[in-house]
């Protein structure tokens, strides 16, 4: 089994340590990748956190991209040498996944956050064989090497820099995938996003492109408002200072035919649904810990608003993270403003330029190991 370098979380809310553990030999779908770059998101923190269900200790990271380094014996879809984005696990098998909606995989849950195969053996250990949890969200890539099962990844061209391909794994993939893949706007129509991280930029991004009327971005950060302006927005908001859906029905006209619900605050997700025209649609992307409840006017949606949900922005990772690499390559989608690299070793800062909002995507390098 091969030796990797990775930093584990043990204890909630507590910093990280770095261990040499054992990886598992792929099974004959799954794929050996040597991380290359990783990005940071406050998911991987709400798995430290115990906000989600993943077993510790473990290992985080699911905006990973490498090279492949081993494969199973099955697998078509890679070879050794390829340069590959790794994205969220759905099985590939069951009713959902084969009529093309992966992402609402009956088994995605189990295989993002059991912290084993789907079969319960181990994908890392340490050095006494016991168990460390791996797979989150499908990779657990804040480590040098990680396994993927085949259907859960992308290839990538030469010529993108590791650093901007890693976000689209999740957080760009999100963002713009929501737009482009399930609300699909018309030029004429109006978009207000909620928080100005890497999902909710990655929405203004995708918007710009198809040429949006009105693009309203809600942020407390006013250094993030000024770069959602920079993106594309045209009217931006400040919920500390500003009555909200007072202002995007101002922007408007009559209220936002689409809001986008990226920050996981509680509070902005009756806000997103209450700054929509009457037959608006919000779609709510931020990820709050398991359980989180909002309440809705029951009026407004029987009236015809519409609420949905898109994990990792709807549609198919491959093709998705395909649109994104084009719409860069058209100098749609600048992901580069979005991130700030941190050698691997500087991890703890990196997660603390992110919580504190010094940094909207922090994208962990491994240049230092070579």
């Amino acid at each position: 089994m091969p030796d990797i370098l990775a930093a584990v979380a043990r204890e909630p809310h507590q910093p990280l340590d770095f261990a040499h553990l054992q990886l598992a030999e792929p099974r004959p779908n799954e794929l050996v990748v040597e991380v290359r770059a990783a990005g940071i998101c406050h998911s991987d923190l709400s798995g430290r956190d115990q906000l989600y269900p993943f077993p510790l200790p473990g290992v985080l990271g699911h905006e990973g991209v490498g090279i492949v380094r081993a494969i199973g014996s099955e697998v078509t879809a890679a070879k050794v040498g390829d340069r590959v984005v790794m994205s969220q696990a759905f099985c590939g098998e069951c009713d959902s996944c084969l009529a093309g909606s992966v992402t609402a995989c009956r088994y995605t849950t189990e295989l993002a956050l059991k912290g084993s195969r789907k079969d319960g053996s181990s994908i890392i250990s340490d050095g006494s064989g016991a168990q460390v949890s791996g797979a989150f969200l499908g990779q657990s890539s804040w480590a040098t090497h990680a396994i993927v099962r085949e259907p859960n990844l992308a290839l990538l061209p030469e010529g993108i820099p590791w650093e901007v391909a890693a976000p689209m794994a999740c957080g760009v993939q999100t963002g713009a995938g929501a737009i482009l893949n399930v609300l699909q706007p018309k030029a004429s129509e109006s978009v207000v996003v909620f928080g100005a991280g890497t999902v909710g930029l990655s929405a203004v991004m995708a918007a710009k492109h198809i040429g949006c009327e009105q693009i309203v971005v809600v942020d407390m950060l006013e250094g993030r408002l000024d770069l959602a302006r920079e993106l594309g927005a045209t009217h931006t908001v400040n919920p500390s200072t500003d009555d909200v859906v007072a202002a995007v029905h101002d922007a408007t006209g009559s209220g936002a035919d689409f809001s986008v619900e990226a920050s996981g605050a509680r509070a902005a997700g009756p806000l997103a649904v209450d700054s929509l025209h009457g037959q608006g649609t919000c779609i709510l992307l931020g990820t709050p810990p398991f359980g989180t409840k909002i309440e809705l006017d029951w009026i407004g949606i029987v009236s015809g608003r519409t609420v949905l949900g898109a994990p990792f922005g709807g549609g198919t990772p491959t093709v998705t993270i395909g649109k994104l690499l084009d719409l860069r390559a058209a100098g749609a989608l600048p992901v580069e403003k979005l991130v700030r690299t941190y050698p691997f070793a500087d991890i703890e800062k990196a997660i603390a330029d992110m919580e504190s909002g010094a940094t909207i995507k922090p994208v962990l390098l491994f240049d230092e190991l070579d």
